[in-house]
């Protein structure tokens, strides 16, 4: 069949490069893509949110599978879009997908399903949200209500930071729209952890646990990011614990959006923090992650059409969800600059050397060929991810295939599975 993936990061490249391996993918777009999904299919200039245009597209080329990798396309109807054209799509359509794009909506429905959070109050005035603010204790967490590329979230350890960040979201705009209500809630203790989860509406497939790495510097400091790498599983959530977590964060969720008319189809996302009273739920998305994605994928050992198929047409059955138990790691190559302003053009040398390292893919993100040489684009530019007997052994492989790649500007993190690495020592 025909499959359009829509995106253009890591994750993308990473659900070509599976999807591809299916006997039962004939031609496969990537809309728009980058300069690693243009080996894998056809690349479509068509932006991920347009959803007119994919609809269009995905009509015209007798598309049997739209698979959505990033979250705006699915909060903004691509999925009831192609529901009106009888075209299956792995991902929710508009009202589920609301669970990430408004907070103050996800809270709302965790507390309807009995899961466990952090407590909340949502906020629409500035006024009011700085009287209850000092009625609160401090750290406390702020978060812009709508989607905001995964910057919107400030943990103030002051009230004059707090202060701060709530003139920046209500009244400098600085995340635009999504910052017209934001969300106020306790702050937590622990060790984060992403559950990811196939769901076909009714039934859910747990994956394996991963933990991304937010911060754009060692130890986990300087200012957020899309994620500069990830490995899994995470030892602080092991396989054999995944689906009793499962229980408490996912599942309920998915049965309460069903009972409420409006079942989940596609990958339901929990981001945890592992307290000393369980894991309770940070956020939700309703999509692969990334960088996540990337050491999903090269753990994955079914075939991803079938899976993904199964999903849109109520048929999942978890027992065909099957996955290496190697772990894996991928470390970010970012240029200079990012998560602020970069550059772009840059030529990337080193790729031939780092497909050398045993059990290794490097997924493009941020790329684009001009004049037939490769060069960045983004600001994640390449996800150098490896696979090993085991965690130590993944990230050697990783990190000895992203010290091959040069472009000007480069870097990435040291650390990446460190914490991991700590945990089983």
């Amino acid at each position: 069949m025909n499959i359009l993936v829509v995106g253009s990061g890591g994750r993308e490249h990473a659900l070509a490069w599976k999807l591809r391996q299916s006997p039962h993918t004939s031609q496969l777009f990537i809309a728009p893509g980058n300069g690693g999904t243009a080996s894998l299919g056809t690349n479509v200039p068509i932006a991920d949110t347009d959803i007119v245009g994919l609809a269009h597209f995905a009509q015209a080329h007798d598309i049997g599978l739209v698979v959505v990798g990033p979250e705006a396309p699915l909060v903004g109807g691509l999925a009831d879009a192609l529901a009106a054209k009888g075209i299956p799509c792995f991902g929710p359509r508009a009202w589920p997908a609301q669970l990430e794009g408004s907070k103050a909506f996800a809270k709302e429905r965790m507390r309807a399903a009995g899961i466990p959070t952090a407590a909340f109050q949502v906020f629409e005035d500035l006024a009011t949200a700085r009287h209850s603010l000092r009625q609160a204790p401090l750290p406390i967490v702020l978060k812009a209500d709508g989607l905001a590329a995964g910057k919107g979230v400030v943990v103030a350890h002051s009230l004059a930071e707090a202060d701060a960040a709530l003139e920046a979201m209500m009244v400098a705009k600085a995340f635009g729209r999504a910052g017209e209500r934001v969300v106020m809630e306790e702050a937590l203790e622990g060790e984060e952890v992403s559950l990811l989860a196939l769901c076909d509406g009714e039934r859910v497939a747990v994956l394996p646990s991963a933990q991304d790495h937010k911060r754009v510097g060692d130890g986990d400091t300087g200012p957020n990011t899309g994620g500069m790498g990830a490995y899994s599983p995470a030892p602080i959530l092991p396989d054999d614990e995944a689906q009793a977590v499962a229980e408490q964060v996912i599942v309920p969720m998915v049965r309460h959006l069903s009972a409420l008319g409006h079942p989940f189809v596609g990958v339901l996302y929990a981001g945890l923090m592992m307290t000393a009273h369980g894991p309770m739920v940070l956020e939700y998305n309703v999509r692969f992650g990334d960088p996540e994605t990337q050491p999903l994928m090269l753990r994955l050992e079914s075939d991803l059409v079938e899976l993904l198929l199964a999903c849109c047409q109520g048929r999942l059955d978890p027992a065909t969800v099957r996955f290496s138990p190697e772990p894996s790691c991928c470390v970010v190559l970012a240029a200079a600059g990012y998560p602020g302003a970069y550059r772009k053009g840059m030529p990337i040398t080193g790729l031939d050397e780092a497909a050398a390292v045993p059990e290794t893919m490097v997924f493009h993100a941020g790329t684009a060929i001009q004049d037939g040489q490769l060069v960045t684009s983004g600001g994640r530019v390449l996800g150098v991810t490896a696979r090993g007997r085991d965690l130590v052994e993944a990230r050697e492989r990783a990190y000895t295939a992203a010290r091959a790649i040069s472009f000007d500007g480069c870097f990435f993190r040291t650390d990446i599975a460190a914490k991991g690495i700590r945990r089983t020592a």
